[in-house]
């Protein structure tokens, strides 16, 4: 997206789904079980080959590499996962013995 290549029509693509899937409008409304979530469901997919195809070759190919090389700092990713995860318990629990 921050590549100058990429053509501003697939990242209004990009930006036009995720401002639907935000808002709080929706062809089915949310609140239906199964059903509300349907149109995101199916419109996320559909999205996105879109984009992928309108992106240039060239442009997927730098991306790829530079992840590859990212992927070097694995464990600061771990440590920022595993400090999120004790977070979320540490407020369970203390959630937990407030009610209680």
């Amino acid at each position: 997206m921050r590549d100058k290549r990429t053509p501003w029509y697939a990242k209004a693509i990009v930006i036009l789904t995720l401002a639907y899937i935000i808002s709080p409008i929706d062809i089915i409304p949310d609140f239906i079980p199964v059903i509300g979530l349907l149109d995101e469901i199916i419109l996320i997919p559909i999205a996105y080959s879109i984009v992928m195809e309108l992106i240039p070759e060239e442009v997927k190919a730098e991306a790829t590499s530079a992840n590859i090389e990212q992927d070097n700092h694995s464990g600061l990713k771990i440590l920022g996962i595993v400090t999120v995860i004790m977070i979320w318990l540490a407020l369970i629990f203390t959630a937990y013995f407030l009610i209680k």
